[in-house]
């Protein structure tokens, strides 16, 4: 029996768990894994096998890094994974200097996320100091070049225009 144990923000309990337990079974039912949850964030896997125990953390992870459960249930599949950057890296401990880091990822009204997301094919959240990539491993490599040069303060335009053109590289393989 191999056993996991992740701590995620308390903040993100009630999303793992769900609407009276039903995405936290959804999880179990998905990985063939028991989750166990403390109010503390304190989240314990048990699992018969190691690589479904493997996939359960990272979808754990997943929501505690700020995923929707439907959304962090993807990671199921080998082909998808999940990336996480520490916005903190590129601001240092100035909190004015994170704030305005994390403006240029999300954008005005979220435009440079969604687009980021749509033409990549991934999925981006930014919580907390973090921000988490999940989707086609080859879609991720590229949406975490994307974000990790907007974070290094890159022109937004430009950046949308590699990415764009990295996709369409991509499908044509």
């Amino acid at each position: 029996m191999q056993i996991y144990e992740i701590k995620i923000p308390k903040r993100r309990v009630a999303v793992l768990i769900g609407e009276k337990g039903s995405d936290k079974r959804k999880i179990e039912k998905l990985t063939k894994c028991k989750i166990n949850v403390n109010s503390e964030g304190e989240v314990k896997i048990e699992s018969k096998e190691s690589l479904e125990g493997y996939e359960c953390f990272n979808i754990v992870k997943a929501i505690g890094r700020g995923c929707r459960p439907d959304v962090a249930s993807q990671l199921i599949n080998e082909e998808n994974c999940c990336e996480i950057i520490d916005v903190t890296s590129y601001s240092g401990k100035n909190k004015a200097k994170e704030r305005r880091i994390k403006g240029r990822i999300i954008g005005k009204g979220g435009k440079i996320r969604k687009t980021v997301e749509y033409v990549t094919g991934t999925n981006i959240v930014v919580y907390g100091k973090t921000v988490c990539i999940v989707g086609n491993m080859e879609e991720v490599n590229i949406a975490r070049t994307a974000v990790n040069d907007i974070l290094k303060g890159a022109p937004i335009g430009p950046v949308l225009g590699v990415i764009e053109r990295k996709i369409k590289e991509l499908k044509q393989l």
